[in-house]
């Protein structure tokens, strides 16, 4: 199963609301920054990567709460 065809039901409820509060913060700043300093900050936060590349290139995928 890929995560597109993953629902909501599916998807277990976010424990990591430091995590949750960076990945915020990187896609507010897109606009300003780019994607690449979003990323850059992302990465130097320790997110992990899959979770970085998941919500600044497929904000689609993201949770919404």
């Amino acid at each position: 199963m890929n995560a597109d065809t993953v629902t909501l039901e599916q998807r277990k409820p976010r424990t990591d609301m430091r995590t949750r509060d960076l990945v915020n913060q990187a896609v507010a700043s897109v606009p300003s920054l780019g994607l690449q300093r979003a990323a850059e900050f992302l990465a130097a936060m320790n997110v992990p990567a899959e979770i970085a590349v998941r919500t600044l290139v497929y904000p689609h995928r993201r949770r919404n709460a």
